[in-house]
């Protein structure tokens, strides 16, 4: 019989420190959850609004990102998602950077060879969203390359 009860007793002590481990890690969530989103409603420090052009216009919004979808939150989202996301993910348009200009010109090819429906009201709204939060970016000169190690061609 002892030889029975030490071998529960050390799955017991096991199973113990296995629930206070669990239990730390749930209280360590917990804590992370109430920090980044303080009341429910989003991200601490990006309030939401329900009008984005009134964010906009205070200033307080920042370029934060849909987790639905992965564009930038900014007024003519809905739009964009609506329209864009039907044919192709939400990744093949957040990957590109371009003008006004490049970005309609994507959208007539799109017509003429992917049987692209007409935007109609929609297209300034999408142009305007996509030249905004998708617009090239200046990078300038390119870093210096960092070589780490040379090594000899053999020939």
């Amino acid at each position: 019989m002892g030889n029975a009860h030490k071998t529960y007793r050390k799955r017991a002590r096991r199973l113990y420190r296995i629930l206070i481990v669990v239990s730390v890690l749930a209280l360590i969530t917990a804590i992370g959850a109430f920090y980044f989103y303080e009341d429910g409603n989003g991200p601490k420090g990006n309030p939401e609004y329900s009008d984005p052009l009134e964010a906009r216009e205070v200033g307080q919004m920042e370029k934060s990102i849909d987790s639905v979808s992965g564009f930038i939150q900014a007024p003519g989202l809905q739009e964009t998602i609506t329209n864009c996301t039907t044919c192709h993910s939400a990744q093949l348009v957040t990957q590109n950077r371009m003008t006004k200009e490049g970005w309609l010109s994507t959208i007539r090819w799109m017509q003429k060879t992917q049987n692209l429906w007409d935007l109609g009201e929609n297209e300034p709204i999408i142009l305007e969203y996509l030249a905004t939060n998708y617009a090239p970016e200046e990078k300038g000169r390119r870093e210096n390359l960092e070589v780490v190690e040379w090594y000899v061609l053999e020939e």
